[in-house]
């Protein structure tokens, strides 16, 4: 193999191997501006957006141990990696497509699953990592908050009656 594409394919594994999600784009008929407009929202959700020729995207997949993505791999595809929240570079991704009607969502890999393009925006729906893990948290206090109030109210009723007594005009 020649040198310069094993550098490519190496650099390609690498990055597919340091993202726990792949999403995979048709960006035919984007201009240059909505590409960085693209990358530029992406970026600022922990995502990247990175071009390569599908054949070396293939055989970095294959690298990886990934499923084969048969022949979906064809075309002007762009590919989407990030650090941590699929979630989030779905919903731009949606949100791009409908504003500019490009780029048009082929599919995902996630924890080793192909994903349709349906199931990319289904995933797209869903609330970003920090309102799951507020909501998380939120679910995970609501017991504590409870019994602090329950174990309160008795001290507090006393204290409403005492004043109540003593202080009769307020």
């Amino acid at each position: 193999m020649n040198p310069d594409k094993k550098i490519i394919i190496d650099d390609l594994l690498e990055r597919v191997n340091g993202s726990p999600f792949l999403l995979v784009i048709e960006y035919t008929g984007m201009t240059v501006p909505q590409f960085s407009e693209l990358r530029t929202r992406l970026s600022a959700n922990g995502a990247e957006c990175h071009v390569a020729k599908n054949t070396y995207m293939k055989k970095a997949l294959a690298e990886a141990g990934l499923p084969d993505t048969g022949d979906q791999l064809v075309g002007q595809t762009a590919f989407v990696t990030g650090a941590e929240d699929v979630a989030a570079a779905a919903k731009v991704l949606k949100t791009f497509e409908k504003e500019f009607k490009k780029p048009a969502i082929k599919l995902g890999i996630l924890d080793g699953a192909i994903l349709d393009e349906e199931q990319v925006k289904a995933i797209a729906e869903l609330p970003t990592r920090e309102v799951m893990l507020a909501m998380l948290l939120g679910t995970i206090n609501a017991p504590a908050s409870q019994l602090v109030r329950t174990l309160n109210e008795p001290g507090a009723s006393l204290a409403r009656v005492l004043q109540a007594k003593f202080n009769p005009e307020g």
